[in-house]
């Protein structure tokens, strides 16, 4: 079969080829993401394994604050300027992020024993994998579910803040349970929005695509693991 097929004077891309350009695309994604990861875990286990950057990082307290505003700044950044940017300068902040997050995450290492945080990023990558696998493939639309969920994320976060000020180990664990919900759909949904803009993106924007696609399967995979550890890590 041609993979293009000639209708009314128009040129179209026979299903195989789209079939094979959205696979081709979502491949990109998911090393994207895997590279991401790899750097958020370096960086972690570099961090953690220096007594002065440790240091640094837990006696001053203005520095955790900077990179959660760094972290904000990026995520806006980069999918804001997604469109207007070179496809190497969106990578680079891409990996950026994954670096600023490495610097933040790296405290869970003196908190949680190395096995129960291996063991929750096992469980975190099947789960993950799993409902991408169903995002990828399903043919029910998931729009609706993922805009309920949209909502409740932001009722999570506002149960976060408040949970901040009541120091609740209770409402903590209720939280950590509706976010792994939240997350688990959204990995889902979100997989399921990438594939479709796959279909529809022109050539030269595949590269855009497989970064902000990356960033949002990374911060999916991130959260959802962050989530679970709360029931599956064992404290040191």
């Amino acid at each position: 079969m041609n993979n293009y097929q000639m209708n009314y004077g128009q040129v179209y891309q026979s299903p195989m080829a789209v079939q094979n350009m959205v696979a081709a695309a979502m491949k990109r994604v998911y090393l994207n993401m895997f590279l991401g990861l790899l750097v958020t875990a370096i960086v972690s286990l570099l961090c953690v394994n220096s007594y002065s950057i440790m240091e640094f990082l837990l006696t001053k307290r203005f520095v955790m604050l900077g990179l959660v505003v760094v972290e904000l700044g990026l995520v806006i950044g980069i999918s804001s300027a997604i469109d207007r940017i070179s496809n190497t300068t969106a990578m680079l902040l891409f990996f950026l992020f994954a670096t600023v997050n490495g610097l933040m995450l790296s405290p869970i290492f003196l908190i949680y024993t190395g096995a129960s945080i291996a063991k929750t990023f096992f469980i975190t990558a099947g789960t993950f994998g799993a409902m991408s696998i169903y995002g990828y493939t399903t043919a029910a639309d998931l729009s609706k579910i993922g805009h309920i969920l949209m909502m409740a994320l932001i009722g999570l976060i506002i149960a976060v803040v408040v949970n901040m000020f009541m120091q609740s180990e209770q409402f903590d664990y209720i939280i950590s349970f509706i976010g792994i919900i939240i997350f688990v759909g959204l990995t889902a949904w979100d997989t399921q929005k990438i594939k479709q803009m796959a279909q529809v993106m022109p050539v030269d924007q595949v590269g855009r695509l497989a970064t902000i696609g990356a960033l949002t399967l990374y911060l999916d995979f991130i959260n959802l693991f962050l989530y679970l550890l709360r029931f599956f890590g064992n404290r040191r």
